[in-house]
């Protein structure tokens, strides 16, 4: 009987007021050199050829959009990468190698598989260590059956690349197994995810959870005096009320001619970004087709300083996905079937993943941190004029964080009301 394995994905994105409470794991970031050679496998360098595992954030996207062309889409790339990643630490043969070449990887040595898990793990540091006015938690957690020995190869690999945490949890009671896992779920995301997982099996004998919590302040914040209700156009036909946020400050922005739309860059205070594309009208999927680690090295070295008065709109929404199916169409298959070699984890090839399950949260307001807001400045209108760049219609956002050049959240708001 093959034993059944959970592969949980989670994560929270909050942008508002915040204090950061750095991690242990910072002292790790003096001695991380994301410009080493083989860093230029995981991270987002426009100067370097590097891996695909850049693009693995599209080609995800694009496979979500497949199945939900009209709805809103919200994920981590790096949540699901982490997750999977640290899986393969113990898969071997045809499922390591699809694992990989899924996100991006491929020409697999030994030394090809340390540097990738290197890769993450100095990334994931990064990642931890952020300033004092963004938190951004990413971390990993096992549980296993009480009695279920994994291989001590995979748990010393999954420590020191991944920071797992361990658990020692009773399936047979699975009602309570799931209560324990979702508690820790929802401690980690400080709320935003009580219940991450509905049901669990009896043969289940691990579950593996990423999850990644972000909340991070505006470096320019808007005024909510000066927010106020407006149409968001859902499609040609349809409209909803939404509260539309404005400020009139000097962006860095493009247009792009040959994909018909405006590309505007939000900073956040410290070293995150949020990239926000916005088609023209019946242009969506021309952008969305042309979606590349290409793309955007080209939008960001087209970037210029213009004076705008943007509005956007106030956001919260949610999306929940079955990553199982989703990259199974990517060619990670073997995983999730009884062929499944895991006998990295158990010794044997017992193993294979039954359910991958993501969940997100994003949520965008005009707050910034409280120190800025104790220290607003005022601004007064400018008499020189300022682009108006309304976003007014469905449109992209890509958060990346610029110290570790990592996609961090990708999403598509089609309905900024549909949680």
């Amino acid at each position: 009987m093959k034993y059944l394995l959970y592969l949980c994905l989670l994560l929270a994105v909050l942008c508002a007021t915040t204090h950061c409470h750095h991690e242990d794991i910072c002292h790790e970031v003096s001695h991380t050199n994301l410009q080493d050679g083989i860093e230029s496998l995981l991270t987002h360098n426009c100067d370097k050829q590097g891996s695909n595992y850049a693009d693995f954030v599209f080609r995800f996207y694009k496979q979500v959009i497949s199945k939900e062309a009209d709805k809103n889409v919200f994920f981590s790339p790096i949540s699901i990468s982490t997750a999977f990643a640290m899986l393969a630490v113990g898969a071997k043969s045809t499922t390591l190698s699809q694992i990989f070449a899924g996100l991006g990887f491929d020409s697999l040595t030994e030394t090809r598989i340390h540097d990738i898990h290197e890769n993450f793990h100095k990334v994931l540091a990064v990642l931890n260590c952020t300033d004092v006015n963004i938190t951004l938690n990413i971390g990993n957690a096992l549980f296993t059956a009480v009695g279920y020995e994994p291989q001590e190869t995979f748990l010393q690999n999954i420590k020191q690349f991944y920071d797992s945490e361990f658990f020692s949890i009773n399936f047979h009671k699975p009602e309570e197994a799931k209560q324990q896992i979702n508690n820790y779920v929802k401690e980690k995301t400080k709320g935003k995810i009580p219940e991450l997982i509905s049901h669990l099996d009896f043969s289940t004998v691990l579950v593996l959870v990423n999850y990644i919590y972000f909340k991070a302040a505006w470096e320019k914040p808007f005024d909510p005096l000066r927010t106020y209700e407006d149409d968001f156009f859902v499609n040609t036909n349809a409209s909803v009320r939404v509260n539309m946020m404005q400020h009139d400050s000097n962006y860095d922005s493009y247009y792009d001619q040959d994909l018909s739309c405006e590309v505007v860059e939000l900073p956040y205070q410290g070293t995150a970004r949020a990239l926000l594309i916005l088609p023209d009208d019946g242009k969506m999927k021309q952008v969305e087709d042309a979606l590349s680690k290409e793309t955007v090295c080209k939008w960001d070295t087209r970037l210029v300083t213009r004076r705008l008065n943007l509005q956007l709109p106030k956001i919260s929404i949610s999306g929940s996905y079955d990553v199982k199916n989703l990259l199974k169409e990517m060619g990670i298959t073997e995983v999730f079937s009884s062929n499944a070699d895991l006998s990295g984890i158990s010794g044997s090839r017992d193993l294979q993943v039954s359910q991958a399950i993501h969940k997100a949260l994003l949520a965008v307001d005009e707050v910034g941190t409280e120190a800025a807001g104790a220290t607003a400045v005022i601004l007064t209108r400018v008499l020189r004029p300022s682009l108006t760049i309304k976003f007014n219609r469905p449109f992209l956002v890509v958060i990346s964080d610029k110290a570790t050049s990592t996609t961090v959240f990708m999403g598509k708001i089609v309905d900024p009301t549909k949680k």
